[in-house]
């Protein structure tokens, strides 16, 4: 059976994931929103997110015999209390919440509805637990322990000096370009949320990682690349795979994963070096402003949950050294 055959099948049958095919009123707003999604620049990361979680209460909405101009905050609200009883977590059911608010937004502002009934409804509350945040002396085991042995090594080496260096998250590492890397200037070009542009100051670990890494190790696993692909050119992306493509997020996490249980650090993700950058400046005596601008936070307010964990910190150093405690 040809695949065109096979999906019109599925679509008769109902949906793999056992809801029933969406009524018409319901596929044209997820469309709409989806459109919009593109038109408003959203990472690809973020439409399938608020795709997904709109299509999830379409077809609840559908089984309760709604459609998208009778949903009301009161019908929201039900719908939110049903993830609670399936056990899933605040946070979770909050970005949900937040897909819904896009989805009737999009609806509002194309006229098929006069109020958003989602802003009427709280987001469930959330715990702010501190990040995991590594010490010195664990970053500098970490990236001390990655050796110079193969182009991986070296690659990975220069990622996670990067990532810790300049509190650079996942998807910035996978999409930094050789010419990010401003070596006069002591400098990478980043490119965060929101497509803002913001330049970050490099150390002299950072730089000499990245140097060993594009000189012993990029042209062999681009060379990889042309070894079963036709030659394209050059991708211009810093960090290459083993095949010679752009790296995933997830390479990252699982290359990470293999470092620090090598180092014997447990809890570590790329966010973590990102979160120890940041308080590791606090420490030196760097202002919340300075480093609001290296992490590229829109707001200070975001930057200053690392002046909760260097209360924590100290609390923590009180309770061990004050006979008072």
């Amino acid at each position: 059976m040809g695949a065109e055959a096979q999906e019109g099948s599925e679509e008769q049958e109902g949906r793999r994931d056992g809801r029933p095919p969406l009524a018409g009123v319901w596929e044209a707003a997820l469309a709409t929103l989806a459109a919009d999604l593109r038109r408003r620049d959203a990472a690809a990361r973020t439409r399938r997110a608020y795709e997904l979680d709109a299509s999830q209460f379409a077809s609840w909405a559908q089984r309760a015999a709604l459609e998208p101009a009778s949903v009301g905050a009161r019908d929201v609200r039900r719908y939110v209390a049903s993830l609670t009883e399936q056990g899933l977590a605040p946070a979770s059911s909050a970005r949900k919440l937040a897909a819904l608010r896009a989805l009737f937004a999009s609806q509002r502002e194309h006229g098929a509805i006069a109020e958003n009934p989602a802003d009427l409804v709280s987001s469930p509350r959330r715990g702010s637990p501190l990040p995991r945040v590594l010490s010195a002396r664990e970053a500098g085991r970490l990236l001390d322990g990655i050796p110079a042995s193969d182009p991986l090594a070296l690659r990975d080496r220069a990622m996670f000096e990067l990532a810790y260096g300049c509190g650079l998250r996942a998807e910035e590492i996978v999409t930094l370009t050789l010419e990010a890397i401003e070596h006069d200037a002591e400098q990478v070009r980043v490119e965060g949320k929101g497509r803002k542009t913001r330049l970050v100051p490099v150390g002299e670990h950072a730089l000499a990682a990245v140097d060993a890494y594009v000189q012993r190790a990029r042209g062999a696993l681009l060379a990889a690349r042309a070894s079963w692909e036709p030659p394209a050119g050059d991708p211009g992306v810093l960090f290459l795979s083993r095949s010679g493509r752009p790296l995933g997020t997830g390479d990252v996490r699982r290359r990470l994963a293999r470092w620090t249980r090598r180092a014997g650090i447990d809890g570590v993700s790329p966010h973590a070096l990102r979160h120890s950058f940041a308080t590791h400046l606090l420490d030196g005596g760097a202002d919340l402003r300075s480093i609001q601008e290296m992490l590229g936070h829109a707001s200070v307010s975001s930057t200053q949950i690392y002046t909760r964990v260097e209360s924590a910190r100290l609390r923590s150093a009180y309770a061990r050294s004050h006979p008072r405690a």
